[in-house]
């Protein structure tokens, strides 16, 4: 970091690996000092600034780190179990528990998960601006009449918070009822809601691929580190 000033918000978010919102709510929390004063919204930070996150202090330079995980069913992405789904990071060693997940996959779903406290490239992976793909091998208890296939594929369909449109096309390497289905937004289940809205049960929710970022042979439960994402 040079000492030109900085918002403090994007400071927290790149260095604590949230978002600039949730920046903000700590420091409306007041569990940010600057200098040895509670801070503010709005405060800009220098090099010479001494920051600290619950009276630990958070260094200016950064080790990010970037894991690929492969979500197995049964599992929830947050950090504290829901009911009886225990938490992707009771999977993960214990240093890798300050990472945060870009994006989830409810516990019904499966497939790439990733993981990191940069908090910049977590924006960039996942505000709906930057339109990163992301790829999913989906299962249905019936077959997808060619009707509906159009109908989310070219005019969307409509769910209770907007439309819905994504690319669905039928696995040729699969078995009947197998479908791929890209998608470039993150709405929760929206998948599961588009096709619930048609009369489709998904029975299967398997993400292959996030951007640039592939899931490949990496087994259930276990992960690997990014080296230059």
């Amino acid at each position: 970091m040079d000492n030109r000033p900085v918002r403090l918000n994007k400071f927290l978010a790149e260095r604590l690996g949230v978002s600039r919102r949730e920046a903000d709510d700590l420091i409306t929390a007041g569990k940010i000092t600057v200098d040895g004063q509670t801070a503010i919204l709005g405060n800009k930070i220098d090099s010479k600034s001494k920051i600290f996150y619950n009276n630990k202090i958070v260094p200016h330079q950064a080790e990010y780190l970037y894991l690929a995980f492969n979500k197995p069913v049964g599992y929830v992405c947050s950090r504290r179990a829901q009911g009886k789904a225990p938490t992707l990071y009771d999977l993960l060693p214990a240093k890798y528990h300050h990472l945060k997940t870009v994006g989830r996959l409810d516990k019904d779903s499966s497939g790439l998960i990733l993981l990191t406290n940069d908090g910049d490239f977590a924006y960039q992976m996942t505000h709906p601006k930057f339109r990163k793909n992301k790829i999913y091998e989906v299962e249905l208890g019936k077959p997808l009449e060619p009707l509906h296939q159009q109908m989310i594929s070219d005019f969307g369909v409509l769910l209770d918070d907007g439309p819905s449109k994504f690319t669905v096309v039928r696995n040729e390497t699969a078995q009947q009822n197998r479908y791929i289905v890209t998608l470039s937004e993150g709405r929760n289940r929206q998948i599961r809601r588009t096709f619930a809205a048609l009369g489709y049960k998904v029975i299967k929710l398997h993400r292959i691929k996030f951007g640039p970022f592939e899931l490949n042979e990496l087994p259930p439960g276990k992960f690997c580190v990014i080296i230059e994402p």
